[in-house]
């Protein structure tokens, strides 16, 4: 199985391209995306649990905070660390359940990542959300950025859902269906094609508050400028 690289990706951005206009054009217009890869491992899925649905700075925050009271940080060096010196860092109860969970499925075995790497796309993904925390996003996530798959498709990515939106532009937000009837058109490639609906909602995003600065300066200048 062939793993997704910075050469493989534009490769397969390339062979996208030849076959959709819309692909072709943002390749054009922002270049080619950086790629995304973390560590496999317990590290990876923890950070994953410890990120969601809370803002970057309070995530890295309490990630900061962790990556000193457990070192090193693996599975079985956070089972050895007490409830009360984990919540201390941030964790919610909730979060804290499913992160002392995942560690001890890791450390027991249980969910044996480094099989993973043998696995079916669908196969590896039944088995990651095994894992309480952890659901259909996570596991796409982690299976593109720290096993370099080369066809996973996270449709319930709001940074993918309006990359799309803005790529093809559709009237309103695709939901799920959407987003993976779309999809089918970049298979096997899907990977490739989130790196570059991430990279498009980003630089959409940039090109936006540039034009609103620019036009805020424009209009203090013209209340200024007057006789």
């Amino acid at each position: 199985m062939t793993i997704l690289t910075l050469r493989t990706m534009k490769s397969d951005l390339r062979a996208l391209a030849r076959h959709d206009d819309q692909v072709a054009a943002a390749l054009e217009r922002f270049g080619y995306p950086e790629l995304r890869r973390r560590p496999p491992g317990f590290e990876t899925l923890l950070r994953a649990i410890v990120f969601q649905q809370i803002s970057i700075h309070a995530a890295a925050a309490i990630w900061k905070r962790i990556e000193a009271a457990v070192a090193p940080l693996t599975a079985g060096a956070y089972c050895a660390v007490g409830d009360e010196a984990l919540r201390a860092c941030g964790l919610s109860r909730q979060k804290l359940a499913y992160a002392r969970s995942l560690a001890e499925l890791i450390a027991s075995g249980e969910v044996p990542l480094e099989e993973l790497d043998a696995m079916e796309d669908e196969e590896a993904v039944s088995q990651l959300v095994k894992i309480k925390g952890v659901g259909r996003w996570t596991a796409e996530v982690y299976l593109m950025f720290a096993l370099g798959r080369r066809d996973m498709w996270p449709a319930d990515d709001l940074g993918l859902i309006v990359g799309m939106q803005r790529l093809k532009s559709l009237r309103k937000r695709p939901d799920r269906k959407r987003m993976l009837k779309l999809g089918e058109a970049w298979r096997p490639r899907r990977s490739a094609a989130a790196h570059l609906l991430w990279h498009y909602f980003h630089k959409t995003q940039d090109e936006a508050r540039t034009l609103k600065e620019r036009m805020l300066k424009e209009k203090k200048a013209a209340k200024g400028g007057g006789i």
